[in-house]
């Protein structure tokens, strides 16, 4: 009950802040440009609540639909305006402030995202450093010669300062053939090398679970502890208890939780056996790993939740924190490049390079919102500017209905050097309506399907 409550409570922060500064670029720059606001509406449908405000009366309202929101100008193709506010309606304004007014939405959104990224930046992310484990032997990192003990300082050029920014660089280089590793050793004394790191082998499927386990990018993180046992599952038939340490499983050395649950997962029904170490003598346990359907896929479960051993946490923690300035440079250098990865995954799911699955709706944003509440303030501003970056580009498209199907409008305006046509104008509000309860319904059904 609490966790569904914090799933609720967090969903809606997350559309509030997003579509109140989403309607507020689009509110001040039309004030900006002179146009009257009749309407500033968070929600749609009926109002439920509202109050008019300032010299021109314009109306604050909160609707009954929550997805979503509005700002109403005065437009004389919606419908009368009085003739002393014609020449500040919408529809009389040159095409340049009329992009201005559209665009400043979803710019507003990316905006956003820059200075919850900074502020993130400025309070210092905690995060572990890229010290990796011996890849597998037929594994990609192993071909490119990545050793225990390397430390991953940057992709591509790109500096790399935590696990996690390790993990950011490598799924963003997604339909690359390679990327290039530099790495500090030990025996090197401080002089990174390069290694050549193959992407050429992942598929689909590679990507949307664990890009790094699967190119082989450990992170030695110390063989994981026991932290809970559940109940009726194989780990507790086999003997396993909270507290135990996990140092191998079939003979290969364990260096993290992932490493035991990418095993553990990819054998459904196998009978695994685990090297266990408890109060300092070793044993060997093996667990027949239950077969459960996930995501349509049959995936291997043993029932237990792990943790890194806190004296390895504690050596390998490491704080990203900058300066307010830098921390401005830094939050609209992730905003640009998330930007671009997303345009990239549209493009590739649209190709056929990327799945459908990919596309999410309200259900899993509602999911992960009460996840990243839960998971601590600056896992949930660092989730916010994600969505508010998702929000920006998705309103930027060339789709009728939003902002960048009036954008392509306004274009074709400029070309011609007239509006476009009534009939035309139509046409496309259709066809956006259409496609976009295609995406809506598609957006429900992997909802629902992951649920489920």
């Amino acid at each position: 009950m609490i966790d569904t409550l914090y799933k609720i409570v967090a969903f809606a922060v997350t559309l509030g802040v997003l579509v109140v500064f989403h309607e507020l670029g689009h509110y001040l720059v039309a004030r900006l440009a002179g146009v009257k606001v009749l309407r500033f509406s968070v929600g749609f449908g009926k109002m439920i609540w509202s109050r008019r405000v300032g010299r021109d009366g314009t109306e604050w309202a909160l609707s009954a639909i929550p997805l979503g929101g509005y700002v109403k100008m005065a437009d004389e193709r919606e419908g009368p305006v009085d003739p002393a506010d014609a020449p500040r309606a919408f529809n009389r304004q040159s095409v340049w402030r009329r992009i201005a007014i559209v665009a400043a939405g979803p710019l507003a959104n990316l905006l956003l995202a820059v200075l919850l990224f900074a502020g993130t930046y400025v309070a210092g992310i905690p995060g572990q450093r890229a010290v990796l484990a011996e890849p597998p032997a037929a594994s990609p990192a192993a071909a490119a010669d990545v050793r225990a003990g390397d430390e991953v300082v940057a992709v591509d050029g790109d500096p790399v300062g935590s696990l996690q920014e390790l993990r950011w660089r490598i799924v963003r280089a997604q339909g690359a053939d390679r990327v290039v590793l530099s790495v500090l050793r030990d025996e090197l004394q401080g002089s990174p090398v390069e290694r050549q790191l193959s992407l050429s082998g992942m598929d689909t499927a590679d990507w949307e679970g664990n890009p790094l386990a699967t190119l082989g990018l450990r992170a030695d993180l110390g063989a994981p502890i026991v932290d809970q046992v559940l109940p009726g599952k194989p780990a507790e038939r086999a003997g396993l208890r909270s507290g135990d340490r996990i140092v191998a499983v079939d003979g290969k050395p364990m260096r993290s939780p992932s490493d035991v649950a990418l095993l553990t997962n990819a054998q459904p029904g196998a009978t695994l056996v685990y090297r266990v170490q408890r109060n300092g003598a070793t044993f060997e346990a093996p667990v027949t790993i239950e077969a459960v359907d996930q995501n349509g896929r049959r995936v291997g479960l043993a029932g237990v939740r792990l943790r890194v051993d806190p004296d390895v946490a504690e050596r390998s923690a490491v704080v990203v924190r900058y300066g307010i300035g830098e921390a401005l440079a830094q939050g609209a250098r992730k905003t640009w490049e998330l930007s671009a990865f997303t345009v990239r995954m549209l493009g590739r799911i649209v190709t056929g390079d990327a799945s459908l699955k990919n596309i999410s709706g309200p259900l899993t944003m509602a999911d992960i919102a009460g996840q990243s509440a839960q998971a601590g303030i600056l896992v949930f501003v660092g989730y916010l500017a994600l969505i508010s970056i998702s929000l920006g580009v998705l309103n930027l498209l060339p789709v009728p209905l939003l902002d960048g199907g009036h954008l392509l409008y306004y274009l074709a305006e400029i070309i011609k050097g007239s509006p476009v046509s009534d009939r035309a104008f139509e046409v496309g509000q259709r066809i956006g309506m259409a496609m976009l309860a295609v995406l809506m319904a598609l957006a429900l059904f992997n909802d629902v399907s992951r649920l489920f």
